[in-house]
């Protein structure tokens, strides 16, 4: 495997699928999420990736404290337009975990399994809170991201703008990598549980 071998050390979102159980895509229907899924799916590693992939998890454990989370069974609500920043990268991953889909998801089998408009975006930003809501109880979370105490080397700012402008040595490109990928690296293993990183609050 040619992923950061921290990769294998971050945390697993452990969910249970029925629609999978019932096509037999999946034994029991245990679909098991880690972040080299979510890596794979955007096409790279970054704090918005791993901080979308930790979101979701701290979302599905609140929601379903004895697990696994019920895959297909949560709505997603995010607190701005799609296109909208990284909104939309962070939708992503968020559908990967839970299944919630927009307009263009799976329409369901005689009303169930449906997956399509379980993921909605506001019109205009509204918060920083992105909304799970468990569709058999209605129990809602609000969760939120802050990496301010992730901060990224100071040098990377100079390192970035000689990628961009063609004129990094192979050094400053493997610096650069290699420190991007150290706050990844943290934020999924030192700070994955941290209430002041993953904040999470109970909306009823």
């Amino acid at each position: 495997m040619n992923f950061p071998d921290f990769y294998e050390h971050a945390p697993v979102v452990r969910t249970y699928d029925p629609f999978a159980a019932m096509l037999g895509a999946a034994s029991n229907g245990r679909l098991d999420y880690h972040y080299a899924d979510a890596v794979r799916l955007a096409g790279h590693s970054c704090p918005t990736v791993a901080g979308a992939f930790l979101i979701g998890r701290a979302a599905l454990a609140a929601l379903y404290p004895d697990g696994p989370a019920e895959r297909g069974n949560v709505a997603v609500r995010m607190p701005a337009p799609e296109d909208e920043g990284t909104t939309g990268v962070m939708a992503q991953v968020l559908t990967l975990l839970t299944g919630a889909a927009a307009a263009n998801g799976f329409q369901g089998m005689r009303g169930r399994f449906r997956r399509k408009g379980l993921l909605s975006f506001a019109d205009r930003r509204e918060s920083e809170a992105i909304t799970f809501k468990r569709l058999d109880n209605n129990v809602s979370v609000a969760v939120t991201l802050d990496v301010s105490l992730i901060p990224a080397d100071s040098a990377q700012g100079e390192r970035l703008m000689a990628i961009l402008q063609d004129r990094a040595d192979a050094s400053q490109q493997i610096a650069f990598a290699n420190a991007w990928q150290e706050r990844v690296r943290r934020l999924l293993l030192e700070f994955a549980d941290d209430p002041r990183v993953i904040r999470l609050t109970m909306m009823n």
